[in-house]
Order: C-alpha cells, then sequence, then structure tokens
C-alpha cells in the first residue's frame, strides 16, 4: 500500500487546468464545419506539421513532420497555412469564458490557462468538480471544439490532470489522492522536470513520479535545488506556485526568427529578412520601455545547420538603425556564397528600463535621442495605420517578398476574404466568417 501524501483536506486549494484539444487544427475545423472528422494539419507556410487534428494524429503524422511526408503516410490530409490572428483571437475568448467563472486566471500559453477556484464552492452552491465541468461545458460549446482540463490542489497535480485524458477529458485529483495518479507516472511527465534532472534522478532509481515525491524532503534538498524541490512539494500536495495574474510587462530578451521558402542565396534579401527581425524586436522593445545591451544574429541554411554571433552595443539602445550599422560587418563574415538560407533571427539580450541619455563630447547620445524620438513617431503612425506601414528601406526586400512563394504561399481564408471595411492591416475582431 503506498503513503498518503497530504491528506488533510482534498483541496486546501482548488486549481483547475485547461489545454486546448490540438489547439490550431481545432480552430480551423471550429471555422470550417466540413473539415470535422477529417485530418487536417497546419503549418503548410513553414513545411512542417506545426498542429495536428486528432484524426491526423491517429494516422501517425507527429509534430514538424515534412509536409511530404505526411502526404505519404494520409494522402488525404487538409494541409492549411497557420492563421494565427484568428487563433489569438479564439484564444482571448477562451479566457474571456473562463473569467465569467473566476478573476484569477493565469494566461499561461495560447490554448491553456490555470484558473483558481479556491473558496468559490458557497457562492457559487456547487462543488469545485461542477465548476470545473461548467467551465468546460461552456468552453467547449462556444467554440465548437474540446478542451482537456485537471483539477487539483496546485499547478504541477492540475497540469498531471489536464494530461490524463485526451482529448476532452476532465481528471479530478483531490490532495488525497495524487499517489494514485502519479504511482506509475513516468517522472519526466511532471510538469518542470526536464532531461537533465529526469537522468540526475535515474542515477538514484527514480523513474515514476511516486518514487521521487515519496522521497525525504531531507533528502530531496541535499541532492537537488530549489525549483526541483519546489515540484517534490507539489507532488506532495503543497500549493507552492502562485498564479501569475498580472500581464506581462518585461522580458530579460526578445526573439525574433522568420524562416522564408524557397530558401535563398540572395545577400541583400537575407540581409533584408534579419533587418526586418531587427525592426520586429525593436518595436516590441519600444513597446516595453527596454533597452538591449547586446544583440545575437542567427543565421540557418537550407540543411539546418546555424551560425551567429553575439554583439555587444555601446549603449543600451532600442533603434534598429544603430543594430542594423553594427551588425551589418559580421553579417558579411557570417554570409556564405552560393550557400541557400532558410531563415534569419535576431535575439536582444540584457533587456532593460529604457536608462537616461548622457552627454558626450561628440554629439553622438543626441543624435541617437533624435533617432529614438523619430522611431517612437513611426510607432505611432504604426499603430494607426497598421503594422510595417513605415519600415526601413534595409528591409524592402523582405516586405516586397512576404514569406514565401509557391503552394507554402498561400494565406488563411480570413486573410483573403476581407468584410465589408476592413484592410490587410486593419480587421475585426472576428475570428471566423458566419454561415451565409
Amino acid at each position: 500500500m503506498y503513503p498518503l501524501l497530504l491528506s488533510t483536506s482534498s483541496f486546501p486549494r482548488a486549481i483547475l487546468h485547461i489545454d486546448g484539444d490540438a489547439f490550431f487544427a481545432s480552430c480551423e475545423q471550429s471555422r470550417d464545419p466540413k473539415l470535422r472528422g477529417r485530418p487536417v494539419v497546419t503549418g503548410k507556410e513553414r513545411g512542417i506539421a506545426s498542429s495536428m487534428s486528432y484524426e491526423a494524429k491517429a494516422r501517425g503524422v507527429t509534430r514538424a513532420m515534412s509536409l511530404r511526408d505526411i502526404k505519404k503516410i494520409c494522402p488525404d490530409v487538409v494541409i492549411l497555412p497557420s492563421d494565427y490572428e484568428t487563433y489569438s483571437l479564439l484564444s482571448r475568448r477562451f479566457y474571456s469564458i473562463v473569467r465569467r467563472w473566476t478573476p484569477d486566471v493565469e494566461e499561461y500559453g495560447i490554448d491553456e490557462c490555470f484558473a483558481d477556484l479556491t473558496g468559490l464552492r458557497r457562492p457559487l452552491r456547487m462543488s469545485y468538480q461542477d465548476i470545473a465541468e461548467n467551465i468546460k461545458r461552456e468552453i467547449d460549446a462556444e467554440l465548437g471544439f474540446t478542451f482537456s482540463c485537471g483539477l487539483g490542489p496546485n499547478k504541477v497535480v492540475a497540469k498531471i490532470g489536464s494530461k490524463w485524458k485526451k482529448p476532452s477529458g476532465l481528471t479530478i485529483i483531490p490532495a488525497r489522492r495524487i499517489h494514485t495518479f502519479i504511482a506509475e507516472l513516468p517522472v519526466e511527465k511532471v510538469w518542470g522536470i526536464g532531461p537533465q534532472t529526469t537522468a540526475h534522478l535515474a542515477t538514484f532509481g527514480i523513474v515514476t513520479a511516486l518514487d521521487f515525491a515519496i522521497r525525504s524532503e531531507e533528502w530531496v534538498t541535499e541532492h537537488f535545488t530549489k525549483p526541483t524541490h519546489e515540484i517534490w512539494r507539489e507532488l506532495n500536495g503543497h500549493c507552492v506556485y502562485a498564479l501569475s495574474l498580472e500581464p506581462k510587462t518585461t522580458y530579460a530578451s526578445i526573439q525574433k526568427f522568420k524562416t522564408f521558402t524557397p530558401p535563398s542565396n540572395d545577400r541583400e534579401f537575407v540581409f533584408s529578412q534579419l533587418s526586418k527581425n531587427i525592426e520586429n524586436a525593436c518595436i516590441k522593445a519600444r513597446r516595453y520601455s527596454l533597452s538591449a545591451r547586446s544583440v545575437a544574429i542567427y543565421l540557418r541554411t537550407q540543411d539546418f545547420r546555424s551560425r551567429g554571433t553575439e554583439l555587444k552595443l555601446s549603449r543600451p539602445s532600442s533603434t534598429p538603425t544603430e543594430i542594423i550599422a553594427l551588425m551589418r560587418p559580421h553579417f558579411e563574415n557570417l554570409f556564405t556564397h552560393r550557400t541557400p538560407y532558410r531563415q534569419t533571427g535576431i535575439c536582444l539580450l540584457g533587456l532593460d528600463a529604457h536608462p537616461p541619455m548622457q552627454l558626450d563630447l561628440f554629439g553622438h547620445a543626441l543624435h541617437a535621442n533624435a533617432c529614438a524620438d523619430a522611431f517612437n513617431a513611426v510607432d505611432t503612425i504604426n499603430a494607426r495605420y497598421g503594422k510595417h506601414k513605415i519600415f526601413l528601406g534595409s528591409s524592402w526586400k523582405a516586405h516586397v517578398f512576404g514569406a514565401h512563394k509557391g503552394d507554402r504561399g498561400d494565406t488563411p481564408t480570413r486573410h483573403r476574404e476581407l468584410l465589408p471595411g476592413e484592410t490587410q492591416r486593419r480587421r475585426l475582431a472576428i475570428p471566423m466568417f458566419l454561415e451565409h
């Protein structure tokens, strides 16, 4: 008989984790009822599967599988370009439904969230299970596809529950029954335990989550760091991880990568794609009033080999012209003639709040300040008339080309068929078309 873990209460706290089932593909099936019951894959623009419906998964389609291989094992597959605008709108609708029941919602990802139901039994006059069932019922009905839910005393256990029965499952794990759910659960399936921690646990003969949970706290603190100790506590029913309810206001780094097809060995075209990455990263940094102390640039070839370098800025900046001027000679060293490239990327590092401008002898600070004012004006114009209405000449080829050509250049239906009064940059927040 397994020893009971924390068992003073079934739900010292009641945390619900809600996870969309094949979210991107399900959004497409909800938008177009003709796709329901058919194998659907999104990611046409990337050339690999980014999301698969459960019908496609049953045929052997896996994430990142090439479209060519998908068609071999599933000839009747429907392959669609990703429509991230629609997915984002449906994600916001998903969160709003959950907030009808509780204001304490952590938006953990575009297709998942945590909700704190603690203390709602009395005002709502129903059990935690009834509350969870009602939330799930409303989301499934209003979005037109299913979500899987897990209810537990903390975030780690709730995550285990949402993965327990997929798709469309609701798994209730009271604190006193955690041991029955983790007895056979591989320890690497626990949220927060990665490959290195799994390997370290294996050296002590720990294979399942229960093997880890029944170890003494003294032993855990002796052999592992604080994050692993916190996971151990949650597996024992304690609530360690609080929900993050505030919207994100800062970043330690900002990354912008872009894959384009077909691959190109045109030096100026590849540079233009990298220039656009830098513009996009700086737009996001300025939105949060952040400046980077260093940047890293990457080029990826058609055979998936990457080359990159990290550059330190002379002063913190979020001005793309400064970063591009610094980056240009290093790009020339990274770029190899006649080598086809498929992706460029930029990472702004050491982000911090905009520091006060310090004057210098040669007037560089005044010039940088004038550039910053100019790009703030550009942000204002783009916010009103649409992103990239004004952009740098060094990014021209990337804007003219778009991202993809040929079959992989298909645009989502929502982008092709506009509602009256809409433009490509300014559209109503309507994620799908109503049936005529």
